[in-house]
């Protein structure tokens, strides 16, 4: 697929029914290539760079939920939507702004409101976020890797995921400092669980029993609060369980989605 300049950058590849794939802060649609290996024979998949992020570096779009949503919605067909971590929050936004468009929404290791809150104890402490915001102005890189380490920290496969993590996020190019900072803000700030009980569509939360960054029981207090809303856990995975489970978060997909009408 080609693109205007400073359009998003959209990998599209695969055979069968589409599926949109978002990805994380400070990382790239790259990173979804062990999952795209095992669903490629399955799906035409919509691999999205994020703006700021990989080859979509200097896309014109700002990393704000309503512009993201809104730029990927134009840049791919109607189809489920996949976003991991702060990817399931822009995910999550298109399926409340044009829900027809988003006839189903896989979650991996991602909720409506990453921090903590009196009504919300299953999210992250803010000062975890308010440290990697104040590292980021005097040492982006070292922050990145601290936050890669936190992704990778508890996985069966720590090591594994963690020297996957590191050698994926600058294959593409440092992100824009300014979509990192924006990034936080959106994980420290986001709040999209009033959306939950209106959503139309089936819906995914896939959880890492290990993750110690999402922790995996705000997921399913999310789908619990979501119609039509099915929680699935990855027993020794922590916060890329397609990194280092891929078969099994490619048939908890297949199986979702094999489920949604055309």
């Amino acid at each position: 697929m080609t693109h205007p300049m400073n359009a998003l950058h959209v990998e599209t590849t695969g055979e069968g029914p589409p599926l949109v794939l978002l990805h994380g802060w400070a990382m790239h649609g790259g990173i979804f290539a062990p999952l795209v290996d095992t669903l490629r024979r399955h799906r035409t998949l919509y691999v999205v760079d994020l703006p700021g992020h990989g080859h979509s570096r200097d896309a014109d779009v700002p990393l704000a939920l309503d512009a993201c949503a809104h730029a990927v919605l134009a840049a791919v067909p109607v189809a489920p939507w996949c976003g991991w971590s702060l990817g399931g929050l822009v995910a999550l936004r298109a399926a409340t702004l044009q829900p027809v468009r988003v006839p189903a929404l896989a979650m991996v290791c991602a909720t409506p409101k990453f921090i903590r809150a009196d009504d919300w104890p299953q999210g992250m402490p803010a000062n975890v976020f308010e440290s990697f915001a104040a590292g980021l102005h005097a040492d982006w890189q070292g922050t990145i890797e601290r936050f890669i380490a936190l992704e990778a920290f508890g996985s069966e496969h720590m090591r594994e995921e963690l020297q996957l993590l590191r050698a994926a996020v600058l294959e593409r190019g440092a992100p824009s400092p300014q979509a990192l900072r924006d990034g936080l803000r959106l994980l420290e700030q986001g709040d999209l669980r009033a959306a939950l009980p209106t959503l139309a569509m089936p819906s995914l939360w896939l959880g890492g029993h290990r993750d110690r960054l999402v922790n995996p029981a705000a997921l399913q207090a999310a789908a619990a609060l979501a119609p039509h809303a099915r929680y699935v856990e990855v027993a020794h995975a922590g916060h890329a369980p397609f990194l280092t489970h891929a078969e099994a978060v490619a048939h908890a997909l297949r199986a979702f989605l094999d489920g949604v009408p055309a």
